[in-house]
Parts: structure tokens; sequence; C-alpha cells
């Protein structure tokens, strides 16, 4: 379809924190609120594109709206066409490196940028895309983070299974190998066989403990093993994806397609799930899902599920939709899940429009 005329007018940052309703306790930290930063693209004809982007520090979100007025300067008057600018931009920033926060600027720019353009042709951005808004298998991860009350553990566990999830993801990373399997054990007693248990070491592990570890979670029936090392130790991911059946999932640190096709080289993982703020935005995930179905790899998504729907629709080879609850207290009408599956709102966009009340309660400068 040909994109409706639309001219840059303006790029507006919003910093906000929200609570976390259960704490998402990691091998690198333990997490209970997380800043976020609203973005909206406006333009001369009255249509404004929504998106958010996780800042992981507070201290990063004034940095990034920094530079997403660089990103307005570079912009400002020209006809919105996300794919284009989108490859103006990596070259305009070419010098400091198209890498980082300058990396979530753009993707948070182009994810905007083609909301606006759904808004105005009146269509959920699914259908610009060129995918029919569809139910999205999805799995809960909010929460489940390291924990050694495995009561608390195996609770909340359960109480993730509400609206229908058939599948949760666990933390892992304790100090010992047999802390790690009795939390699992603590959560697959409660959820029962039926119930698909994902575990994220969040980069936690060296090469060699990740293959000790590695082949003792081979036999515990889990769904797949993400980040066991660094995100970008191919080596070590290569070897557990050789060694083990346990699938291995990587990829919420790929870098723009390109370092997903970087990646891919290495034959180091079983599946892969981009993240909307570090593969490109709406642009650079089309670009990695082409990658992706060449390659004949599951794809799933990373965060940012009220936008991930969107392009997991349009995906060939759409896996899983990660779901957290975090953008809810911001949004006038928050992601829906029913049976287990994200329904794609009907409204035009990506459906988000911002609570105003909700924001300014949560703003911070």
């Amino acid at each position: 379809m040909s994109q409706p005329l639309l001219t840059i007018r303006a790029i507006r940052a919003t910093p906000v924190e929200v609570p976390l309703n259960f704490v998402l306790g990691t091998s690198a930290e333990a997490i209970r609120r997380v800043p976020l930063l609203l973005v909206d693209v406006e333009t001369e004809e009255g249509i404004t594109g929504r998106t958010y982007i996780f800042c992981y520090l507070r201290a990063a979100a004034p940095a990034i709206a920094s530079l997403l007025g660089a990103v307005e300067t570079a912009v400002k008057g020209e006809r919105l066409e996300p794919e284009k600018l989108f490859a103006k931009l990596k070259r305009r920033f070419t010098l400091i490196g198209v890498q980082g926060i300058v990396r979530m600027a753009i993707a948070a720019f182009d994810t905007a940028a083609w909301d606006a353009l759904a808004i105005a042709a009146k269509q959920p951005l699914a259908s610009v895309i060129g995918a029919a808004p569809r139910p999205v298998l999805a799995y809960n991860s909010c929460g489940l983070g390291l924990t050694r009350d495995k009561g608390a553990l195996a609770a909340e566990a359960e109480k993730l299974l509400e609206r229908g999830f058939r599948a949760v993801k666990l933390r892992l990373g304790h100090a010992s190998l047999e802390e790690d399997l009795n939390a699992i054990h603590a959560v697959k007693a409660r959820v029962g066989e039926g119930v698909r248990l994902m575990v994220d070491y969040n980069q936690g592990l060296s090469a060699a403990e990740a293959m000790t570890r590695g082949r003792a979670l081979d036999k515990e029936g889990l769904y797949w093993l993400e980040e066991p090392v660094r995100h970008d130790d191919y080596a070590a991911a290569k070897a557990l994806a050789a060694s083990l059946t346990l699938p291995i999932q990587l990829g919420e640190n790929f870098s723009l397609p390109e370092g997903m096709s970087s990646a891919m080289a290495h034959r180091c993982c079983d599946y892969v799930m981009p993240d909307l703020e570090r593969i490109g935005g709406v642009t650079g995930w089309r670009e990695a899902a082409q990658i992706a179905a060449v390659k004949r790899l599951p794809m799933s998504s990373h965060l940012f599920p009220e936008v991930s729907a969107h392009l997991l629709a349009a995906t060939p080879t759409c896996h899983y939709l990660e779901y957290v609850d975090w953008a809810d207290a911001i949004l006038e009408e928050p992601l829906v899940i029913k049976d287990g599956h994200a329904i794609i709102p009907q409204r035009p966009g990506n459906g988000m429009v911002w609570n105003t009340d909700a924001v300014k309660h949560l703003r911070f400068d």
C-alpha cells in the first residue's frame, strides 16, 4: 500500500518510572522499578505516533532524550518515510557509532514513525506491514526472578498462569547448580506438566559453568535455555547448542540486523528473540524477520509486547511473544491477553495511547 503523506514536526520524550507488580531478580540485579521513555513523533498533519523504550538505568533517560533531539534536528520537516529515514539516521550517526543509546534513539523514532503511518492509514500496524491482526502465542515473563524462597516462587508461578498462559519464564543463576535445580523443581511441581518452562541466565555463566549446568538442565524437560553466557560469546553458545538437546535461545542483544546476521553465521542458537529497541525498531525487526526466515529459525520477541505482537503477526517464523505488564500503568488500554495469546487491537496504529494522569504521576526529571 502507498504510505500516507505526513511531515515530521517534532519529537517529544517523557521519562517515567513504573513500579513492577513482581520483583524481577536476575543474575545482574533485582529490578523493582523500570525507567521508561515515552516517545511521541508529531506531524504537521496533526497525527502523533507513539512508542516507549526501556532505559535500563534511570540516568540513561536524559541522555536518550538528548539524542532524540539530535534525531529531530536530522528529520524535522521531512516526509515521514521510516525506511528511508532509518537509513539516513544510520549514516548521520556513523562516526559516533550506531550502538547503545544512539541505536535506541533511532529505534524509538522509527517505531513511533510507523505508528503514525498506521494511524494515518486508519489500520492496525500489523495490517500496514502486511499481516492480518491475529492472536499471538505468548509466555508470561513477569516475575519468577532469583529467590531462595521456593514457596513464594511456586506461588508466583501459579499466579502467572492467569489469563490462560501455558508458558512462563524462570530466571536462574544461583550460586550453585543445586539451587537452580531446586527452583526449577519448585515451579514445575506447582504449574504441572502441561506448562512450558523457559529459563534465562541473563548472561550470568562462564563457558565452562554453562556447559556443566546445561548438561544437568538437559534432563529437566525445559523449553529453552536463554542467554547462558555473555551475549557475544558465540563460540561458547555454539558449543552449547551442539552439545545439548535443550534449545539455546539468543537475540535480545543483537545489535541491528547486521548483528543478528553475524550471530547466525556462527550457528550458535536454535531460536532467536530480537529486542525492538536494539534490533532497530520496526524497520530493523522486519529485516531481522527475513534473516530468521532464511535460516528457518523460530523467532520470538523480547519485551515491548504492545508493538511486538504486531511484528510477530507479520513474522514468517513467529514463535512466542514475551509478555510483560510494565507499560500497563501508563496506557489507556493495555494489551489484552486471552487464553495465553496477545490480542492485537483493531485500533489504528500500534494501539498505544498514554494515560496522561498516570504519566504525570510517574514522570521524573
